[in-house]
């Protein structure tokens, strides 16, 4: 798991001290990343400080809002977490045309 390394960020961001969630949220950090590169099709870099940061802020907001699943969350999204996804998105799409 190359992403396993944010674990701690996603804790502190959820201010989760115990280990007994870490499964779960290793399984939700890779399909996080999963789904940021495939279905929304990022070009994430594991080395990327900024990534890495979106990555675990994303997780963690998923975490949060893991039951209410109705629907599209965009609408519950953070607007800083809302817009670091975009500028992703443009910036995989720039990238993909240079």
């Amino acid at each position: 798991m190359a992403w396993a390394d944010i674990l701690p960020q996603v804790k502190n961001n959820l201010n989760i001290t115990l280990n007994v969630r870490d499964d779960y949220l290793l399984f939700l950090i890779e399909g996080v990343v999963s789904e940021l590169q495939e279905i929304q099709g990022l070009k994430l870099d594991e080395n990327n400080f900024s990534d890495k940061m979106f990555v675990a802020d994303y997780t963690a907001w998923r975490y949060r809002f893991r039951d209410k699943n109705s629907g599209s969350n965009m609408e519950s999204m953070p607007q800083n977490l809302y817009w670091r996804l975009k500028n992703l998105m443009l910036k995989s799409k720039v990238d993909e045309n240079v």
